[in-house]
C-alpha cells in the first residue's frame, strides 16, 4: 500500500463529515424549541400533550446524532478543527437538547396549568438562542463568513443575558407572591431549566469563538 494510499484511510471520505451532523443537530434543537414556545402558548391539555412527546421524541434523535458525532470522532484521525472542540460543541449543543426537554418533563410532570409571562418569555429566548446557534452553527463548515458566527455568538450572549434577567425577575415574583411552597418549588425548576438551556447555547457559542480564534 502507497504513503499517498496510507494517508486517504485515515482522512474521513466526506472530509466534511462532521458539519452535516452538526447541522443536524442544531436544526434539532431548533425544532425543539419552536415545539416548546407551542407548547407553552396552547390551551387545549390534549395537544399540550402531543407535544410534549414531540420534544421527547426529538431529544432522543438529538442522543442518536451526538452518538454518530462520537463514533465519527473515533473512525476518524484528521478532523476538521481540534478533537477537544469537537467534543465541546456537540456536548453543548446536546444539553441544550437535555434542558429544553428537562423543561417541558417539569412542565408536564408537574401539571402546570398557568403558563404565566415568565415562562412564555423565557421559552422565547431559548428559541431565540437556539436559532442563533444554527445560524452559527451553518457557516462553521468553511470558515470563510468569521463575522457571521460572531455576530451570531454575540447575540446569543445578549439573550443569554436577557434570560438571566427573567429569571431573576421570576424567582423574586414566587417568593414576593406565591404562596403555595410546593408550586414555588415546580416553577422555580422550571425556570431554571429554561434559563440553563440558554446557559448552554452560550457555552456552545464559547467553543466556536474558540474555533475561531484557532482557525483564523
Amino acid at each position: 500500500m502507497s504513503l499517498n494510499s496510507i494517508f486517504q484511510y485515515f482522512v474521513p471520505k466526506d472530509k466534511k463529515v462532521f458539519f452535516p451532523l452538526f447541522e443536524q443537530a442544531s436544526n434539532n434543537v431548533v425544532a425543539m424549541a419552536t415545539i416548546l414556545v407551542e407548547t407553552v402558548n396552547c390551551t387545549n391539555p390534549a395537544t399540550r400533550e402531543e407535544l410534549f412527546k414531540q420534544i421527547d421524541k426529538l431529544e432522543n434523535k438529538g442522543d442518536e446524532i451526538t452518538h454518530q458525532v462520537y463514533l465519527e470522532l473515533g473512525k476518524n484521525f484528521i478532523t476538521p478543527f481540534d478533537r477537544e472542540d469537537i467534543h465541546a460543541l456537540t456536548s453543548a449543543i446536546d444539553d441544550v437538547a437535555d434542558y429544553i426537554q428537562g423543561a417541558a418533563n417539569r412542565m408536564n410532570l408537574y401539571r402546570i396549568d398557568d403558563y404565566n409571562e415568565h415562562i412564555l418569555k423565557l421559552s422565547e429566548l431559548v428559541l431565540q438562542a437556539s436559532i442563533d446557534l444554527e445560524k452559527a452553527v451553518r457557516e462553521l463548515k468553511d470558515l470563510k463568513n468569521v463575522r457571521a458566527i460572531a455576530d451570531s455568538c454575540i447575540r446569543i450572549n445578549s439573550v443569554e443575558n436577557q434570560a438571566d434577567y427573567v429569571f431573576d425577575r421570576a424567582v423574586a415574583d414566587l417568593f414576593l407572591y406565591e404562596k403555595d411552597a410546593i408550586r414555588l418549588i415546580k416553577y422555580k425548576e422550571i425556570y431554571a431549566a429554561l434559563e440553563t438551556a440558554t446557559d448552554m447555547c452560550e457555552d456552545a457559542a464559547d467553543v466556536m469563538e474558540s474555533i475561531l480564534v484557532k482557525n483564523a
